[in-house]
């Protein structure tokens, strides 16, 4: 993450009738990062989101947005975000460049600076060849695109983007994901999601949220360290050989637990990931011929499982 920030939440809490949204949750985004902002429903990600960009008002803490405070300075900040909801706030019965026009006016772009600003952020949607077509006849997939469009109209150096490809199909889901990777180049991007592999593909940081609190902030790679366990290793043997494999890795002393998996076999190795000579050394002792022998590393949903489920049942990291 770069030193400047563009989001800094501290100690946020947010009530609604007594229970709780999120409780004293903390956490920073870098100008220029790609956050995944990931946690089970209902965790408190709607929550967090319409606090940063002033759609609610915290009941305690402080959130700022480049620099700006949301609660004293909420259309200084309004002025730097570009928001997506989940639901993205479309005119059915305007074209594509009546709405976007509408919405530079709404966010104050000068009169002199509007056709310039709506034609650049069509051209970065790609939907300048359905400009004068009623919003109510464009597909889903275009549908997010202008939703996209009317958050950069305005050129904001930090977008928020909520559920950007809930509801598409998977044609429509890559060409938005492509399309954030390209605006990821000029813009910060802290983009809340339930659908694991679009933060692998897209982002560099990830913060995950569970009951109201964060769980988790740091790279991928670092969630992948925090949640390590002992090494797992596929071993794949030549076909007819799998039972006397099976005997072979059992016995191993370096070997904690071996499972079948599919046409090979999950090793977990008890300590130093070194051991893994052990099985060649050995396979080759028995006249065994290893075809596969792969490091299993965790997925970003291992991590996601582990980190909402078994720390929230009170599990310590290894």
């Amino acid at each position: 993450m770069t030193a400047e920030k563009a989001i800094v939440v501290q100690s946020l809490s947010k009530f609604y009738d007594g229970k709780p949204g999120v409780v004293d949750i903390s956490f920073s985004v870098g100008k220029g990062d790609v956050v995944g902002f990931l946690g089970p429903n209902g965790a408190g990600k709607t929550t967090t989101l319409n606090c940063i960009t002033g759609v609610l008002t915290p009941d305690s803490g402080v959130i700022q947005v480049d620099g700006h405070d949301t609660v004293e300075s909420p259309m200084e900040v309004r002025k730097r975000i570009g928001y997506l909801p989940e639901i993205a706030p479309l005119y059915p019965d305007m074209t594509v460049e009546e709405y976007l026009t509408y919405a530079a006016q709404l966010r104050d772009v000068p009169k002199n600076r509007i056709r310039e600003s709506v034609e650049r952020a069509m051209e970065a949607c790609g939907i300048t060849d359905v400009r004068k077509r009623l919003i109510r006849n464009l597909s889903k997939g275009y549908g997010q695109r202008v939703g996209i469009a009317q958050a950069i109209v305005h050129d904001p150096p930090i977008l928020i983007l909520d559920e950007p490809t809930i509801g598409l199909d998977p044609i429509q889901i890559q060409e938005i994901r492509n399309l954030i990777r390209e605006l990821s180049g000029s813009h910060t991007i802290f983009l809340s999601t339930h659908i694991l592999p679009e933060v692998t593909m897209i982002c560099n940081r990830v913060i995950i949220i569970n009951d109201g609190k964060i769980a988790a902030e740091d790279t991928l790679e670092g969630l992948t360290r925090r949640v390590k366990r002992k090494p797992d290793y596929f071993v794949r043997f030549s076909p007819g050989e799998e039972a006397e494999a099976e005997k072979f890795l059992s016995s191993l002393s370096a070997v904690e637990d071996c499972r079948r998996d599919g046409s090979g076999f999950v090793v977990t190795m008890k300590n130093d990931e070194s051991e893994v000579d052990e099985i060649v050394r050995g396979a080759v002792e028995r006249n065994l011929h290893v075809r596969e022998l792969s490091r299993q590393t965790a997925s970003l949903e291992d991590i996601f499982v582990r980190l909402t489920t078994e720390e929230t049942a009170g599990g310590e990291e290894e």
